[in-house]
C-alpha cells in the first residue's frame, strides 16, 4: 500500500475516535467512508461526468435509473425510439408515436425498427416543449408531456400490448399517415377496432365518450366530464372477439411493476415473479395481458398461455392474463475455479504461471476497463498457482489484487486517478480514469466493475477479514449496488441499473441514445459480473447478495441462449444468415461489434472472459461446433486469425482433445487471458469431460462433468464448517471448510422414463407424462423430474418425449436405447 494510503487510514481512524459519523460514513462534505475505504463527491480535476440536465418531473426522486430500454427519455428533450415489445414508442413534440415494428434484413443485421403507425396527440397542444420521466418502476415507466395546464401522461410497460394515457386540458387526438380502416365501432361506441399499416389496434375510451373524424386521417376522442383516461392495445388479429377480449382488460391501468426472485438451494431452481399493480378505471376485470418473451415462456410449467401471440424481433411472444406470472429455471452452479484434474504437463503449467507472475504488477492501462481485465486475469491465475504449490506466484497475485483494490477503493483530496466518484445528480458511482463512455454516458459499468468484483470475491474466499464490512467489503458492495442494487431502501442507486428484469439481460448504454434503442455486445462480460456477485455473496456468507447473483446469472444465461445464440432455432430469421448475434439491440440483432475487428473477435466477444463460471457456454456442444465452424467460414481460414486462445477454450466445450492439440504456447494471449489459464482450462476439460447439465446440487458452487459416461462431481465449500453436498442423482460428497472436493463415479442413476420412481416404465408413466405436458401437474413424483422425463436428452420435455415413452411401453424399442 502506498504511503498516502497509510496516511489516510490514520486520518480516518482519528475521525472515528473523535467524530460522530454521519449516515453513509460521511468523512467530510466531499468524501464518504465505506469501511476503511472511501469515495468522493468531487469530480476529479480534468475529468468529465454525465450531463447535468435530466428530463424528469419532480415526482421522480432518488437515484435515476439508466442503462434501460426507456433511458433516452431521461437524456433528451423528447426521446429516441423506445422498444417495449411488442410495441415501440417515440416521444416527439406532437405527441407519442406508437407502432409495431416491421421486421426485415439480411447479412449484417436483422431489424425491427420503430415505425409510426399513428401519433397520440392532444387536442389543445400542437407542440409540447419536452417529454419527462415521471415514474420508473421495474418494467414500466410513466412519461409526462405538459404545456401550461394541458398534459398527456403516458404509461408504458415492457411486454404489454397496452399503453395507457391520462389527459388534462383536452382530448386524445390520433393522427394517422393515412386513413385507418375501422373494423369495429362508430362515433358512438365506447371503443374502436382499427387497422393501419397492416397492424390492428383497439382504442379504448371511457363510457360516454364519442369519436370525431372516423373516415379521415385524424380521429379525436371526446372524453366525458370527469373521465380523463384512454388506452390503446395492439391486437394479434382483427377479429371482433379478440378486440372484445382485450377490451375487458383495457381499463385496468398499470400503476406499478415489480420483480421478485427466489433461489431454492435444495432444488437448485430460481423462481421469478413479475407483478403489475393495477387501478381499475371501470368494468370488473382487474387483470392485464402480459406478452412473454421466449426465455419467459419456454419450458415454463407455471403459465397457461392465451391463444394470442405476437411475432417480434425476439421471436414469438406468447400472452398470459392476470396480475402476475412466474418463471422457473434450473441453476446449474458455478465454481470459483476448475479443479486440479487436467491432462497438463505440470512443469509447463508452472512455467506459464511464473511468466505471468513477472507481469502481475503491469496492467495494460489504468482505466477501469483495462485495469479491471488485468485483475480478472490474475483472479483466474491465482488458484492455479495455489494448485501447483507455487506460493511465490500466488502470493504475488494476491498481494497485487489486494493493493490494487485498496488503492481504487480509497479517495483523498487532490487525487485524480484510481478512485471512485459519486454523482449525486444521477445517483451513480464512476471510476476514474474512465473509458468507453463510462463517465459521460454511464456506459458499461457492469463490464468494468465485474472484473473488480471478481478479484474482490477471490480475495474474500481466502481472507474473510479483508472482505468484512469494517474493512474493504463495504466498498466492494457499493460497486455491486452501482450495477445491480438489490436494496430498494438504498436510494443512492437505482434498482438493478444494468439489468432489464423483463427482457432478462443487461443493457450497456447508459443513455440508450440510438435509433435502434439500447444494446449489449459482450453478454459474457455481464455474466462475469454476475458470477462475481455469487462468489462474493457465498464467500462472505451474505445469502441476499448470493441469491441476487444467482438471479442475474441464471436469467441472463437464458436470454443469451435465446437471443445471442438462438439455441432453439426459433429466433433468428433465415434471411439473417448467421447462427449467432454479436450484439443485441432493442430494435435489431446483428453481426457487428463496436470496433473494426475480425470475425474471431465478433464471436469471441461473447465468450470472454472465460472463467470457471463460463461452462454455460457448453450447454449445447453441437452448437459450439456450429458457432466455431461459422467463425472459420466467415474468416475464410482454417484457424482463427486472432484470439486463438479464446476460440480454442470455447471449442474445448465441444471437443477438448482437439482443442488441446490446436493450442500451443506460441499463441499470443488475448489481453485479458494468460497462457497458464488457457492451458489449465483446456486440459481440465480434456481430463474431466464436458459439463453435464442434467445433474444439479443443493449448493451454489458446483459443477458436474461427464467423460465416456463417467461423471466427475465438483463442489466448493466457502463456509467455515464441513458441508455435505448432495447431487440430484443421489451422489453425495463431504467437503471440508474453504475447500474444493472432487469425486468420480456414479450416483443413484435416474431411470429415464420412470416418472413415478417405482423402478418401472409403464402406462402409469405415460399418463403422468400426458398430465405434465398438458400442465395439469407442474411437477413429477420423482426427484429429478426433468432428467427422468427428457427421454431424448435434448434438455427439454415435450411431445417428442411423449412419443418415445409410448414406444418404450409398446416395446417398439427398448428403454435402454
Amino acid at each position: 500500500m502506498s504511503k498516502k494510503k497509510v496516511a489516510i487510514s490514520f486520518i480516518l481512524a482519528a475521525i472515528m475516535l473523535f467524530c460522530v459519523i454521519q449516515p453513509f460514513g460521511i468523512v467530510s462534505a466531499q468524501y464518504y467512508r465505506e469501511g476503511v475505504g472511501s469515495y468522493t463527491s468531487v469530480l476529479p480535476l480534468g475529468s468529465k461526468g454525465p450531463q447535468t440536465e435530466i428530463y424528469k418531473t419532480s415526482n421522480l426522486q432518488g437515484a435515476i435509473p439508466t442503462n434501460s430500454w426507456e433511458s433516452s427519455i431521461l437524456w433528451q428533450q423528447y426521446s429516441l425510439p423506445i422498444f417495449a415489445h411488442p410495441l415501440t414508442f417515440r416521444f416527439k413534440g406532437e405527441g407519442i408515436e406508437i407502432g409495431k415494428p416491421a421486421l426485415g434484413g439480411s447479412g449484417i443485421a436483422y431489424i425491427g425498427a420503430h415505425k409510426n403507425d399513428f401519433t397520440v396527440g392532444h387536442s389543445s397542444v400542437r407542440n409540447f416543449p419536452d417529454a419527462r420521466a415521471d415514474k420508473i418502476s421495474d418494467f414500466a415507466t410513466d412519461v409526462v408531456m405538459a404545456s401550461g395546464s394541458s398534459s398527456i401522461k403516458s404509461t408504458l410497460m415492457k411486454g404489454s400490448p397496452y399503453s395507457y394515457f391520462a389527459f388534462t386540458g383536452g382530448n386524445p387526438r390520433l393522427d394517422f399517415s393515412s386513413t385507418p380502416t375501422v373494423f369495429y365501432g362508430d362515433s358512438t361506441t365506447q371503443y374502436l377496432g382499427i387497422t393501419i399499416n397492416g397492424e390492428n389496434y383497439g382504442l379504448f375510451a371511457p363510457s360516454g365518450s364519442t369519436w370525431h373524424g372516423i373516415g379521415t386521417g385524424t380521429i379525436t376522442c371526446i372524453l366525458p366530464t370527469g373521465k380523463n383516461y384512454f388506452s390503446i392495445a395492439v391486437l394479434p388479429d382483427n377479429k371482433v372477439s379478440t378486440l372484445t377480449y382485450y377490451k375487458d382488460y383495457a381499463y385496468a391501468f398499470v400503476t406499478d411493476t415489480k420483480v421478485d426472485w427466489s433461489y431454492n438451494e435444495i432444488e437448485s431452481t430460481l423462481t421469478t415473479t413479475f407483478t403489475a399493480e393495477l387501478s381499475l378505471k371501470e368494468g370488473a376485470n382487474k387483470g392485464t395481458i402480459f406478452a412473454l418473451y421466449p426465455h419467459q415462456w419456454r419450458n415454463n410449467p407455471l403459465i397457461s398461455p392465451l391463444p394470442y401471440n405476437y411475432s417480434t424481433l425476439r421471436g414469438t411472444m406468447k400472452t398470459v392474463q392476470g396480475t402476475s406470472f412466474k418463471t422457473v429455471y434450473r441453476y446449474h452452479g458455478i465454481l470459483p475455479n476448475l479443479p486440479d484434474k487436467g491432462t497438463y504437463d505440470r512443469a509447463a503449467l508452472n512455467a506459464y504461471i511464473n511468466e505471468l507472475a513477472l507481469q502481475a504488477t503491469s496492467p495494460l492501462a489504468n482505466d477501469t476497463y483495462w485495469y479491471g481485465k488485468h485483475l480478472g486475469k490474475l483472479s483466474c491465475a491465482l488458484p492455479i498457482a495455489e494448485q501447483l504449490g507455487n506460493t511465490s506466484a500466488s502470493d504475488r497475485f494476491l498481494s497485487f489484487m489486494k493493493s490494487s483494490l485498496e488503492d481504487w477503493f480509497t479517495a483523498e483530496e487532490g487525487e485524480t486517478t484510481k478512485l471512485f466518484y459519486y454523482d449525486s445528480n444521477w445517483g451513480t458511482l464512476i471510476g476514474y480514469p474512465s473509458s468507453y463512455g463510462s463517465d459521460e454516458q454511464l456506459n458499461d459499468h457492469h463490464f468494468h466493475y465485474g472484473y473488480f468484483l471478481h478479484a474482490a470475491a477471490q480475495i474474500a474466499l481466502r481472507d474473510r477479514e479483508w472482505a468484512s464490512q469494517d474493512n474493504w467489503g463495504a466498498m466492494t458492495e457499493l460497486l455491486i449496488k452501482e450495477i445491480a442494487n438489490w436494496d430498494r431502501n438504498d436510494t443512492r442507486f437505482p434498482f438493478l441499473r444494468n439489468f432489464d428484469p423483463y427482457e432478462g439481460h443487461s443493457w450497456a448504454a447508459g443513455h440508450a441514445g440510438f435509433a435502434d434503442g439500447n444494446n449489449q455486445e459482450s453478454s459474457s462480460e455481464a455474466i462475469n459480473a454476475w458470477q462475481a456477485i455469487i462468489l462474493w455473496g457465498e464467500a462472505t456468507g451474505n445469502k441476499t447478495i448470493r441469491d441476487l447473483g444467482i438471479y442475474l446469472y441464471t436469467t441472463e444465461i437464458e436470454a443469451i441462449n435465446n437471443y445471442w445464440f438462438d439455441l432453439y432455432k426459433d429466433i433468428f430469421a433465415p434471411s439473417y444468415g448467421h447462427n449467432y448475434a454479436s450484439m443485441v439491440w432493442g430494435g435489431k440483432y446483428c453481426h457487428e461489434i463496436w470496433w473494426d475487428g475480425t470475425n474471431s473477435e465478433k464471436h469471441g466477444i461473447n465468450f470472454l472472459p472465460i472463467t470457471a463460471a463460463s461452462l454455460y457456454l457448453g450447454k449445447d456442444p453441437s452448437y459450439v461446433k456450429e458457432n466455431y465452424d461459422e467463425m472459420l467460414k466467415e474468416c475464410g481460414t482454417s484457424e482463427p486469425p486472432n484470439w486463438k486462445d479464446i476460440q480454442y477454450m470455447y471449442y474445448a466445450l465441444y471437443n477438448p482433445a482437439a482443442a488441446k492439440s490446436m493450442w500451443n504456447e506460441s499463441i499470443v494471449p488475448e489481453d485479458g487471458e494468460s497462457r497458464a489459464h488457457t492451458y489449465h482450462w483446456i486440459c481440465n476439460l480434456d481430463g474431466l469431460g464436458l459439463p453435464d447439465f442434467s445433474i444439479t446440487a443443493d449448493t451454489p458452487l458446483y459443477s458436474v462433468f461427464n467423460k465416456d459416461s463417467t461423471r466427475t462431481y465438483v463442489a466448493y465449500n466457502a463456509s467455515s464448517v464441513t458441508k455435505k453436498v448432495t447431487f440430484s442423482d443421489g451422489k453425495a460428497i463431504t467437503i471440508p471448510p474453504h475447500s474444493m472436493s472432487v469425486s468420480v463415479g456414479k450416483g443413484n442413476e435416474v431411470l429415464v422414463g420412470d416418472l413415478n420412481g417405482d423402478g418401472k416404465i409403464n402406462s402409469t408413466d405415460v399418463t403422468l407424462m400426458k398430465r405434465y405436458l398438458l400442465k395439469i401437474i407442474v411437477d413429477l413424483p420423482v426427484e429429478d423430474d426433468i432428467a427422468a422425463a427428457d427421454l431424448n436428452g435434448d434438455g427439454k420435455v415435450n411431445s417428442t418425449d411423449m412419443t418415445i415413452i409410448k414406444r418404450v411401453v409398446l416395446k417398439i424399442f427398448p428403454a435402454s436405447s
